[in-house]
């Protein structure tokens, strides 16, 4: 894969990605359970898949005009908030959640080359501004340590301190998704310069946790939330301005929202809906999201999402032909 100026490849990439896609494979395969569908690997409880207004600003700085954000328009997305524990667990456990956006009738030529005409533009955030580790050898290194028993975790945290605390701190409980903020935690071109993407809530509400929570409270609380309100959130990005405390292929840091800070391009709206469904769930849980579907100006930079690009697009085929499902970009809201 061709390496922009702003990146540099990592010793033993290469190889940990395909252990990567070895270990999760299987990992996928140990959980799946005989009667159901094959789950995804990360990510699989789905909190709700919600309709939504992705809308461009208008007037935007000349430097802000690149991509999708070239001049104003609404699209319409789908919302897929998440959990991230593998196999699901209550929504009470501390967990990494998930914000992804697929956005639709994007035109123009994207970065996948067997998806070059395809209409989707897809941003993928977390409940957190840093990634576990600093990059996917280190990645493919904690997989291991989660697949081979407690003692070899044990160990494993014993010696990297620094996963160990990034792990803890980003493990969270919320009172709703619709009040949280999501990073992208990693870098994509903007043009020529680098930038990582925000999901900041408009609403200043925040939903206390229950005193005794259901196992799907979030779901719960997102349901009775859309069933009265709109919500909306701020999408904005973080211009890369020192290549040497701003890292694009060390993801353990965040970038300083001080030396540089977010810059809202558009409105992500979720207006009143009814979600909870299982004709939505079904649709959801086959969608498949990667950074990797998006424009040429939006390329994911870093060797975090040079591991995802064939990580995610090996799982995704696998967990599709398990399940005997087509695996197929939407151009338009198909579902109610």
């Amino acid at each position: 894969m061709e390496l922009s100026n702003l990146e540099k490849s990592v010793p033993g990439e290469h190889e940990a990605i395909d252990k990567l896609i070895e270990m999760l494979s299987a990992k996928m395969l140990r959980e799946k359970a005989p009667s159901e569908k094959m789950k995804r690997d990360a990510h699989p409880k789905q909190v709700g898949l919600l309709k939504a207004t992705f809308t461009v600003l208008p007037g935007l700085d000349p430097e802000l005009r690149v991509g999708i954000f070239e001049k104003p328009k609404s699209y319409s997305a789908w919302v897929r908030f998440s959990n991230q524990n593998a196999p699901p667990a209550a929504d009470h456990v501390k967990d990494i959640r998930g914000m992804a956006v697929k956005i639709m009738g994007v035109e123009g030529v994207k970065v996948l080359e067997r998806e070059r005409d395809a209409k989707t533009q897809d941003f993928i955030l977390i409940s957190t501004n840093k990634f576990v580790t600093r990059n996917v050898v280190d990645f493919a290194k904690l997989i291991g340590a989660l697949t081979r028993g407690k003692l070899r975790l044990l160990l494993f945290f014993l010696f990297h301190p620094k996963i160990t605390y990034n792990l803890v701190s980003s493990n969270k409980n919320f009172g709703s998704l619709l009040e949280a903020r999501f990073w992208s935690v990693s870098p994509y071109m903007f043009g020529a310069r680098a930038v990582k993407y925000s999901l900041v809530p408009q609403s200043p509400e925040r939903t206390a946790i229950p005193s005794k929570p259901a196992d799907n409270y979030l779901t719960a609380v997102m349901e009775r939330q859309l069933g009265s309100s709109d919500y909306y959130f701020d999408f904005m990005i973080q211009f890369q301005k020192d290549r040497d405390r701003m890292h694009v292929e060390d993801l353990s840091n965040p970038w300083s929202e001080d030396a540089s800070p977010f810059i809202k391009v558009a409105t992500l709206m979720i207006p009143k809906q009814a979600f909870n469904t299982d004709e939505r769930k079904a649709y959801g849980d086959n969608l498949s999201f990667t950074p990797w579907h998006c424009l040429v100006p939006h390329k994911p930079l870093g060797n975090i999402n040079r591991g995802r690009k064939a990580v995610y697009d090996a799982l995704s085929k696998y967990r599709h032909t398990t399940n005997g499902l087509p695996l197929v970009e939407p151009e338009e809201f198909t579902i109610v």
